[in-house]
């Protein structure tokens, strides 16, 4: 497994480089904003660990919207000493697939690490996904619903696809939490319903029927009856 480490704090980085490679993986690091971009855009990663406070002009958040916007889909951890919810959340929503806060301990990390490559491993090679007249071109990060182009950012994909590969299935706040964010905290926190919100006006507003529903003081589907 490929791991590339952003951070640039010699001692965090030398300490997180390492674990990883005693734990099987093959390392690259880099300590600053845009050899991490680069880095990050040219080169396969299976799994790429991120510090959201860089020097210089590329901040962490910058490279992880980049990489989405490219349409890369390997999986990022962000680390970041901004711990209060707000800073997490807005790390998650530009792009990040987990975010671990400083001082960690590395047991956890390369746990977090762990989980994220299950993920991709489970995700398979399924180049699309449909549920009714929806699609979902998983390789190029496209929407389309009776093939009218859907603006999704990338957060906002990744929940469609958890839904949608779930399809006719009841799926829970905690799933969510879990399966889209990693994102272990109160089910009863926000974030799912503003972008729940979000994506029904996105896929379902100008089109019928609509396809995402609320069970009530359970959870969401798509594509089945409530």
């Amino acid at each position: 497994m490929r791991c590339l480490v952003i951070e640039d704090e010699r001692e965090t980085a030398q300490y997180i480089c390492k674990g990883l490679k005693e734990a099987g993986f093959t390392v690259a690091a880099c300590g600053n904003g845009l050899d991490g971009l680069h880095l990050a855009s040219t080169e396969p990663w299976d799994v790429i660990i991120l510090d959201r406070l860089l020097p210089g002009e590329v901040d962490g958040l910058a490279i992880v919207q980049t990489l989405r916007t490219l349409g890369k889909t390997t999986r990022v951890l962000i680390l970041s000493a901004l711990a209060n919810v707000d800073d997490r959340v807005r790390g998650l929503q530009n792009g990040g697939d987990d975010y671990l806060t400083k001082p960690f301990v590395f047991s956890e990390l390369l746990a977090r690490v762990q989980a994220l490559l299950r993920r991709s491993a489970t995700a398979g090679d399924i180049a699309e996904l449909r549920v009714a007249d929806l699609c979902l071109d998983l390789r190029r990060h496209i929407a389309t619903r009776a093939n009218r182009p859907i603006a999704l950012k990338p957060r906002e994909f990744r929940l469609l696809e958890y839904l949608v590969r779930h399809q006719g299935q009841v799926v829970t706040r905690t799933m969510l939490l879990e399966g889209v964010w990693d994102f272990h905290s109160d089910p009863q926190t926000n974030v799912i319903d503003v972008q729940i919100s979000r994506l029904r006006q996105k896929i379902d507003k100008d089109f019928s029927p609509p396809l995402l529903q609320t069970v009530r003081g359970v959870g969401y589907m798509i594509g089945g009856s409530a």
